[in-house]
């Protein structure tokens, strides 16, 4: 029985229908599963932490893989389908709580895992996806790598280079805690029901350290995402509308940086921004 045969199985078996809520769609590509478990470097040394599971295509792969596997899943009928599935592996662990109100490094402690070989897997529901990957870098989950299955057009902005064509203000905090990379894209006819765009999977491999020095951080990603909110106007509009400093503040600061006053934020790069915070941080 292949993937598809097996998927379909299992949604008969369990009278299963992707809920569109929660952005469901099932994988039935082995090809992309074993393209997502190798571009992960799964080893039986690591904890795998796997963020939405659903039916368990990839969390049977990664049973086999990996030391140990704790799935977070809210949907009650997946949970049903995925304990009587797995009932049988003594590496498997599923917790019910909703991803966005987890604090992970209470949920390593209790879980009595070491603070190493830990890696996430997931294939996130599109809606949600900015939201999981920012609350998992800003809240410096303990965690090696992120490999995700999201949205093409999201994926092409997170592995972007800062002052890039593609990138947007969530590129430049993907760049500052991350190394990405392109693992895999990942056509519709992988999935049912077909979702309407194309997928693509990545691996954020998180960085020991940042590759910029900041007075404070906080003034930094402020500063960033107040420049990308209107992506036409220029960067001193753009802090100045926001609030971040008033404009002849913003004007000294531009030319203590050989800027032009009319340059945009996208112009940018992560170590001019860094500069930017930096000075703004010291006059405040």
């Amino acid at each position: 029985m292949n993937l598809e045969e097996e998927t379909k199985f299992l949604i008969k078996k369990y009278h299963i229908t992707a809920n569109k809520s929660l952005g469901q769609n099932f994988l039935i590509s082995e090809q992309v599963v074993k393209n997502i478990i190798e571009g992960a470097e799964i080893t039986k040394e690591d904890i795998v932490i796997e963020i939405g599971p659903g039916l368990g295509t990839l969390t049977k792969e990664l049973l086999e893989k990996a030391k140990r596997v704790i799935a977070i899943e809210l949907d009650e009928r997946m949970i049903a389908i995925l304990q009587e599935r797995f009932a049988l592996y003594h590496n498997f662990e599923i917790i019910k709580k909703d991803v966005l109100k987890i604090d992970f490094d209470k949920l390593v402690y209790e879980q009595n895992i070491e603070k190493e070989n830990i890696k996430i897997v997931a294939n996130l529901p599109y809606y949600i996806t900015t939201p999981i990957i920012m609350k998992l870098l800003e809240e410096k989950a303990p965690v090696e790598s992120i490999t995700i299955m999201i949205q093409k057009e999201v994926a092409q902005r997170l592995i972007e280079l800062p002052g890039q064509k593609n990138a947007g203000a969530i590129t430049y905090c993907v760049y500052y805690y991350c190394e990405s990379e392109s693992i895999t894209v990942v056509p519709k006819s992988s999935f049912i029901p077909e979702p309407q765009v194309e997928s693509q999977v990545i691996k954020l491999n998180i960085r020991k350290q940042p590759p910029v020095k900041l007075e404070n951080e906080k003034l930094f990603f402020k500063l960033v995402k107040a420049s990308f909110m209107q992506r036409r106007k220029t960067l001193l509009n753009g802090l100045s509308n926001n609030k971040i400093a008033d404009k002849q503040t913003i004007k000294q600061l531009l030319i203590s940086l050989d800027l032009p006053e009319n340059v945009r934020g996208e112009d940018l790069s992560i170590e001019q921004f860094a500069s930017l915070a930096n000075k703004l941080n010291s006059i405040k």
